[in-house]
């Protein structure tokens, strides 16, 4: 890696300590051998020159800044692998904004992957060039700008690219707002991804920002972008009839998302083939797979969607097994019978949501059992634990780390509270005494008393 920034760069401030930092790095490094001769990458080690990293405010590991002409310019907010970081980089060279000379350059521009943003202004003196301009700097970290200074008139038009064209919707759309940093990045966000993009590991939190059902199948516009768009084609003939009831469509490579499709739909190699799988993932985290064989007339998904739209669907859950017996003193939750068990209205239940790696879940796991014998007497009041790795959670429920304890009150089960005290016994028994809904009935052994 490289030890200095040039005229364009990265910057990466990092610990030896820190376990992101140690995942980053060779996705770094792998960019920063790709990107050699285009932009330069660096990195500094903040328990060596703290001073460095105090200089640029850095607080938290790891952090990567943008540079230009040897100037802090922005913080990097692009993706964390080699791949993303690459793109992401590549889009920091050179002006914001290309000039365009020639209609071969025009064409050049377009040629490519992504959408584009193109200006068409009647000199350099255009004040919509310098509000584009500005706009385009503003925006360079996530779209492609370009602009010609030939025309009488201004016009802005978003180009989507050429492998993504479509008889189901224009390749170009025209921007009709008055000129502005912001009503331009409105009419980008609304316009960039079309009525059925591809899905990718650089788009996909993005798109999963909404409501969005995905056709998993061999996408692949560098070797096969005929067949790619066969299947894409029949899609979107459904999604033209269904794309103002608030469901984004996309596409999507069943190979690059394999692993999580495994994780998350229990779909298997098994279930990819020819012929695409449907999904549906809500923001809410409601999950829907079609079960119905895709049809090339598009019937099967048209069905599907219809009664989706009409509530008719049962969610795709991921649950293990139920419990031949849950006679314990914690009872065993899955995803099936989370509803059963949690939800009991009847019942306060105090939930740890835990993972088997998890070292302070083990270290937790006989001071829980202990609460769970104490309270074994108690009728109104359950101690339980869910494998979240192995089970969906509710959306309600906020687990970002292990282990996560909630407490459902009865008759409040849409509102459970995050438990925030301490891990010992006497510290859950404390908790419970005031928030339980009926006084506490704790068991007491002879060693008790």
């Amino acid at each position: 890696i490289y030890s200095s920034v040039g005229l364009e760069g990265s910057l990466l401030f990092y610990t030896h300590r820190c376990g992101h930092c140690q995942r980053l790095a060779p996705e770094y490094e792998a960019a920063a051998t790709r990107l050699k001769g285009t932009v330069s990458l660096a990195k500094v080690d903040c328990t060596v020159s703290s001073e460095t990293c105090g200089r640029f405010g850095v607080s938290g590991y790891p952090t990567l800044k943008i540079f230009r002409n040897g100037e802090e310019a922005s913080s990097y907010e692009g993706p964390r692998t080699a791949d993303g970081i690459v793109s992401y980089m590549k889009k920091q060279v050179g002006p914001s904004s290309v000039p365009l000379r020639s209609e071969a350059d025009l064409n050049s521009f377009i040629n490519t992957f992504d959408a584009s943003v193109v200006g068409f202004f009647s000199g350099t003196e255009s004040p919509q060039l310098a509000e584009f301009l500005k706009a385009s700097s503003a925006l360079r970290d996530s779209y492609r700008f370009a602009h010609s200074t030939d025309l009488r008139i201004g016009c802005v038009l978003l180009i989507r690219p050429p492998h993504l064209n479509s008889k189901f919707e224009e390749s170009v759309v025209k921007f009709t707002e008055s000129f502005s940093t912001y009503s331009l990045r409105t009419f980008i966000k609304d316009n960039i991804f079309g009525l059925c993009p591809h899905l990718n590991s650089e788009n996909r939190d993005i798109l999963r920002a909404s409501d969005l059902l995905t056709a998993y199948y061999d996408v692949d516009y560098v070797r096969n972008p005929k067949g790619t768009n066969y299947w894409r084609n029949r899609v979107m003939k459904v999604a033209t009839q269904f794309q103002s009831r608030g469901l984004t469509f996309a596409v999507a490579d069943w190979e690059e998302f394999q692993e999580e499709l495994e994780e998350e739909f229990g779909l298997g190699l098994s279930d990819g083939g020819e012929l695409p799988v449907i999904t549906i993932r809500t923001r809410a985290g409601h999950k829907y797979i079609m079960q119905e064989e895709f049809t090339r007339d598009g019937k099967s998904l048209e069905n599907f969607l219809e009664d989706y739209f009409a509530g008719r669907l049962k969610r795709y859950v991921k649950s293990e097994p139920i419990p031949e017996s849950n006679d314990g003193p914690v009872k065993v939750l899955v995803a099936d019978t989370f509803e059963e068990i949690v939800n009991n209205p009847e019942k306060d239940v105090l939930v740890e949501f835990y993972a088997p790696w998890c070292g302070h879940c083990k270290n937790l796991e006989p001071k829980y059992t202990e609460l769970g014998e104490k309270l074994s007497g108690n009728p109104n009041i359950v101690i339980a634990k869910m494998d979240a790795t192995a089970n969906d959670v509710p959306p309600n429920y906020d687990v970002q780390g292990f282990p996560t304890i909630y407490f459902a009150p009865a008759g409040q089960k849409d509102q459970p509270r995050k438990y925030e005290g301490g891990r010992e016994v006497i510290d859950f028994i404390s908790y419970l005494k005031k928030e339980a809904t009926n006084p506490l009935v704790l068991h007491t052994s002879r060693d008790d008393l």
